[in-house]
């Protein structure tokens, strides 16, 4: 029993020892550090996480048993839960940065009490679209996991891999969940766990599952499938931002580039990042929701949420995330992005922090 304990202990430490490819390494800890030094741009959302840090040392964990955000209303009592619960993922990367920059143990010593906290209380359920909210918590893990205890990473580990497996148990690639941008969170969400853990199986599953997933979610002229079955460009971007988001993972830890990677079919997320530009630029305009195949579209005008009635045009402004996140590949999109925003400033955007200081 003793040595299954001490090989146990043995393989997390050497987990924890390997590269990150999700979080912040030290390299980009580094180099955001500098960053900071000399840019005030740069330094506002460090400002910001430093703010946030600060308050969660001072309150106490959320944690939900089950997210529960997709197919629900505003105003359902669930999704309002939901909701209040999820802001300590955004406290758990404010912590995780802040430590790493300030070495300020109160700060890691908070984010062990976030992380265990969730990993003892929350259950994945399989829905992609929940589970897509737990970005931050991964992130964060990523960049403190080596200065966790050996129980502490099981711990997490073990929260991580029930997520990543009911996801992988409720992949039906025969149903459109199994295609749509359903399956664009599932993969970016196990490609995070994955590479957090440091688990074979979970990385071979999003490596094969971005080959096909790219072929047939994507069309060869850039629009997809997401946009045919919406007709809503707002979902042309929710399915960009997972694929875009997994295919810089994958760079960072196989050196791969699938962002431009062209499928059988002539598809690729670059394809796709371009046939959108004209709208976010504004030089092309659409109408959203007006041939919607999915009721529950219907459903969320009728309840008075504006942006799904039918007919509302496209906001550049929702089409931002994916342009600042596509930035990591091709930099001219930061243009876009400060005219868009009509901003003065390289940084409008903390995902433009982030690649610059990952890139570097």
């Amino acid at each position: 029993m003793k040595r299954v304990f001490l090989f146990t202990v043995f393989a997390l430490c050497a987990i924890m020892a390997r590269a990150q490819y999700v979080g912040l390494n030290d390299k980009g800890i580094k180099s955001f550090k500098a960053l900071i030094s000399t840019d005030a741009d740069a330094k506002k959302y460090y400002d910001s996480y430093l703010k946030l840090a600060d308050q969660a040392v001072n309150e106490n964990p959320n944690p939900i048993d089950t997210i529960r955000t997709e197919g629900l209303l505003q105003g359902h009592l669930k999704k309002i839960a939901t909701i209040a619960a999820l802001r300590d993922m955004r406290k758990m990367y404010a912590l995780a940065i802040c430590y790493k920059v300030e070495n300020e143990k109160s700060y890691l010593q908070n984010l062990r009490s976030y992380l265990t906290a969730w990993a003892k209380v929350n259950k994945g359920r399989g829905d992609p679209i929940d589970d897509t909210n737990m970005d931050d918590a991964i992130e964060a893990y990523d960049m403190v996991k080596a200065n966790l205890k050996p129980e502490e990473n099981a711990l997490i580990t073990t929260w991580f891999k029930q997520v990543a497996d009911a996801e992988i148990k409720t992949f039906k690639p025969e149903k459109a969940t199994g295609y749509n941008n359903w399956h664009s969170h599932r993969l970016k969400v196990i490609a995070e766990i994955a590479y957090a853990i440091d688990d074979a199986g979970y990385q071979k599953f999003v490596v094969d599952g971005i080959k096909k997933q790219v072929e047939v979610n994507l069309y060869a002229d850039g629009s997809g499938v997401d946009f045919k079955l919406r007709d809503a460009l707002h979902y042309h971007a929710y399915d960009l931002e997972p694929l875009i988001k997994l295919a810089i993972v994958l760079k960072r830890a196989t050196g791969v580039d699938y962002y431009s990677m062209v499928s059988p079919s002539g598809s690729s997320i670059k394809k796709s990042t371009e046939w959108f530009v004209p709208y976010v630029t504004g030089e092309k305009t659409h109408g959203e929701f007006v041939n919607s195949t999915v009721l529950f579209d219907k459903k969320r005008a009728a309840n008075g949420e504006k942006d799904y009635v039918a007919g509302t045009l496209f906001n550049p402004k929702n089409g931002i995330k994916s342009l600042a996140e596509a930035a990591y590949f091709d930099p001219q999109y930061i243009a876009i992005i400060k005219k868009v925003k009509s901003a003065t400033d390289d940084y409008s955007e903390w995902q433009l922090v982030w690649n610059k200081i990952t890139q570097n």
